[in-house]
């Protein structure tokens, strides 16, 4: 008896969904997509950090995610690459802004910095051919057509690429701060309220770089 055909069997590999919505926006026409993400709204100390992101090219050889996925020298290797091959902006709010505003406020200002200087370096970046794509769901005020994606930084490149140009920035801030404000440790926890952060801030008590509206400094 002759073997029967063989039936091909799908792939059970969950697809790369990471361009979902850059080609869905490319079909409804926009050429420039800006993701953006930001980097620090937790920390007791130190600034907000945005950015915002249009890539020039969709292959990477350095892993593109979350940048909370990614290992330091991950993250490193990535920056490298994405500002290589993207056109970005990147918004940065202080402390003391922070403790004016409020932290979500203060966020939103910092996207609109990153927006508004990668607008200024992309000449045809018009209302037009641009749309925006925020992580998280805050609604941000843009001169551009925008929405907010709840997990974007695990489902848009551009997202995810912004995620990486946000924290790389911030952490590097942060270990300058570490140079200048010794013994609080910011080096290694860039701020955030870790057991060695909050036992320093007992020990020595707030530097110029900690948030004084938020609770624990």
């Amino acid at each position: 008896m002759e073997n029967a055909p063989r039936r091909s069997i799908p792939s059970r590999k969950r697809p790369d969904n990471k361009l979902f919505y850059e080609r869905k926006l490319a079909k409804r026409g926009f050429t420039i997509i800006i993701g953006v993400d930001e980097a620090g709204r937790g920390p007791l100390a130190g600034p907000v950090v945005s950015a915002a992101v249009h890539l020039k090219k969709l292959k990477f050889d350095n892993p593109i995610d979350d940048s909370k996925k990614l290992s330091p020298q991950g993250r490193e290797r990535a920056f490298r690459e994405i500002i290589q091959n993207a056109v970005f902006g990147i918004g940065i709010v202080s402390e003391k802004i922070i403790d004016r505003l409020n932290i979500l406020e203060a966020t939103r200002l910092s996207m609109q910095k990153a927006v508004d200087e990668l607008a200024g370096r992309k000449a045809d970046a018009d209302r037009k051919n641009a749309y925006v794509i925020v992580d998280g769901n805050m609604f941000v005020q843009f001169s551009f057509l925008s929405e907010a994606i709840v997990k974007g930084d695990a489902k848009s490149l551009s997202i995810a690429a912004a995620s990486i140009l946000a924290k790389v920035t911030r952490d590097n801030l942060m270990l300058g701060y570490d140079k200048r404000y010794p013994g609080y440790g910011f080096a290694q926890h860039k701020g955030y309220p870790t057991k060695a952060h909050m036992g320093a801030l007992r020990r020595l008590g707030p530097c110029p770089i900690h948030r004084r509206t938020f609770s624990g400094v």
